[in-house]
């Protein structure tokens, strides 16, 4: 069992002017694709070639000997889970569960927003930045390069790719304008809901 590119979850120009059709395919036709491709040539005909991604995840995590398997997984995993996390016709604000744990735990969406911009600016380097649940509570956290929190602690409810390939393209080196369109435009609220509400039943 080889791992699979999934398809993008809307048209490649759903999400203009935000993000254009040309950025869209060049960082999941090309970059995603390639971390697809590496991955299954790593575990090729070895130990981890018939496992689901998750489970690669798990394997090679804490294995030194397997981490190009693990970044190429967990960077596969990211990217699947980050184009969910966008939307071009999704709510304009979480409704729901979400919005009663966004309003208990940073006080309003506004106050949301401006805790997630903090994060996502200042983040140095290549990395994603997450909304999750930890331990019934939200939290934003940073993870850098390939690093996930499949498997941990952290339900992670939506994400945002702040490599420079996620975005540059289309701003430059801008990135507060991409934090800021994501927040503003792109968020799939209705994704990170239903994670949510899983999340709670689990």
């Amino acid at each position: 069992m080889s791992i699979e590119l999934p398809p993008l979850p809307f048209a490649d120009d759903a999400l203009e002017p935000h993000l254009s059709a040309h950025a869209l395919m060049l960082h999941h036709d090309k970059h995603h694709a390639n971390y697809v491709a590496k991955l299954n040539a790593l575990v090729e005909n070895g130990p981890l070639a018939a496992l689901p991604l998750e489970e690669i995840i798990h394997a090679s995590e804490d294995d030194l000997a397997r981490k190009d398997i693990y970044n190429n997984a967990a960077q596969a995993w990211n990217h699947a889970f980050f184009w969910n996390s966008l939307s071009a016709d999704g709510a304009d604000r979480p409704g729901g569960s979400l919005a009663a744990a966004i309003d208990k735990d940073f006080g309003s969406l506004a106050a949301f927003k401006e805790a997630f911009t903090k994060v996502a600016v200042g983040a140095f380097g290549s990395g994603w930045i997450w909304l999750v649940s930890e331990a019934g509570k939200l939290a934003i956290i940073k993870t850098s390069n390939a690093e996930t929190p499949v498997g941990s602690h952290r339900v992670p409810l939506a994400t945002l790719d702040v490599w420079e390939h996620a975005y540059y393209v289309d701003y430059e080196n801008r990135r507060p304008a991409y934090v800021k369109a994501f927040l503003d435009k792109l968020i799939n609220w209705n994704f990170a809901a239903r994670n949510l509400d899983m999340a709670l039943v689990a």
